[in-house]
């Protein structure tokens, strides 16, 4: 039940942004074993004018550029697990966008299960009532 914020150098393209979402969506299932059901995606397009590395812009540079910033609940992925995510998130770019600047990002939060939900309800209150499901 991730959610991943995406900023891309770029001008708003739904084509893309569905590209960007449909792959995104896919290694976070592959890598971080999250249902693409409940993942949300939300992209962010920034001109590439007003996206700096270096001191340069972006567009200065003849490159793009990308910052992923996804939450996942702590505990639930390896330090491995994460490594390679980021790894498959930065060659997916290089596919989607071409040439991609080295200062892209990919941030991996992880968050309490207790601070962490969707639907009005908690991963931990998930996590304990099909413990108690279970058990019975």
């Amino acid at each position: 039940m991730p959610i991943i914020n995406i900023f891309v150098t770029a001008r708003p393209d739904p084509k893309m942004s569905e590209k960007i979402a449909s792959a995104v969506s896919e290694l976070t299932q592959l890598h971080l074993r999250k249902d693409p059901t409940v993942t949300a995606v939300a992209i962010t397009y920034i001109d590439p004018q007003h996206w700096f590395a270096g001191g340069k812009s972006i567009a200065s540079q003849e490159t793009d550029s990308f910052w992923l910033d996804i939450k996942v609940v702590d505990g639930t992925n390896t330090k491995e697990e994460v490594a390679r995510y980021i790894e498959a998130i930065f060659a997916a770019f290089e596919l989607l966008l071409g040439k991609v600047h080295p200062e892209s990002y990919v941030l991996v939060h992880e968050v309490s299960a207790a601070a962490y939900g969707y639907g009005g309800k908690t991963q931990e209150f998930r996590f304990i009532s099909g413990k108690l499901q279970a058990a019975v």
